[in-house]
């Protein structure tokens, strides 16, 4: 089975870098964006399968790159997280097409089920 393409997006670079990193040694193929305007050019350049966007960026919120990036890959899962996560929050971006909300900390393992299961895989088909 052909791998994983995920598009990390986070401002924090040293956790966009180390996340996309441990996803690479478990398989995935992994890219990071540390700004919107790098995120949208990273998505208009590849066809990756999963976006994992933190809500709390710089210059654009996470729900509204999400929104960009859904009209440039319609069919992209997007998962969101955040560390300054509230219910609203979470339920507003999974209205607006998010198909997850997760909160950190998250670990790796719950993160990569969370990546078979927006995709509609198990772990076992890598």
């Amino acid at each position: 089975m052909k791998s994983i393409k995920v598009l990390i997006v986070d401002d924090e670079e040293e956790l966009a870098d180390l996340l996309a990193e441990r996803l690479k040694l478990r398989g995935f193929e992994a890219d990071y964006a540390t700004s919107s305007a790098d995120a949208i050019k990273a998505v208009e350049t590849n066809n990756y399968n999963v976006a994992i966007i933190d809500v709390r960026l710089k210059a654009l919120n996470g729900i509204e790159l999400m929104k960009l990036i859904k009209e440039i890959r319609p069919q992209m899962n997007v998962i969101l997280f955040t560390g300054h996560g509230s219910e609203e929050e979470g339920r507003r971006g999974l209205i607006l097409g998010a198909s997850q909300y997760l909160v950190k900390p998250v670990s790796l393992e719950t993160l990569i089920l969370e990546i078979y299961k927006v995709l509609g895989r198990s772990s076992n088909n890598e």
